[in-house]
């Protein structure tokens, strides 16, 4: 399954992704600072939350993609593809 995604959806997956970016380098400076566990574990679960957003886009991508291509929907690879769409979301759960 390709990552064939549209420039706007694109850019929103990758700005999550620059986002958690930024998150996970301040919690490390806040640990490296000696900060309090409250406030780094709620920084860390900021950056895990945009993780799972942008994973959730780029599956969702994928899953428009392929039931509105007409190859992957003709042929028999439909149970196939699901099998790998489920496995995706679990990864993420």
């Amino acid at each position: 399954m390709e990552l064939a995604m549209a420039a706007d959806e694109l850019k929103t997956v990758v700005n999550r992704l620059r986002r958690a970016q930024g998150q996970i380098a301040g919690v490390i400076k806040m640990i490296d600072e000696g900060r309090d566990c409250e406030d780094v574990v709620t920084q860390l679960a900021a950056a895990s939350r945009a993780l799972d957003k942008a994973g959730f886009a780029i599956i969702a991508t994928g899953l428009e993609h392929c039931l509105t291509d007409p190859d992957t929907a003709a042929s028999g690879d439909r149970d196939q593809m699901r099998t790998r769409l489920e496995k995706l979301f679990l990864s993420l759960a």
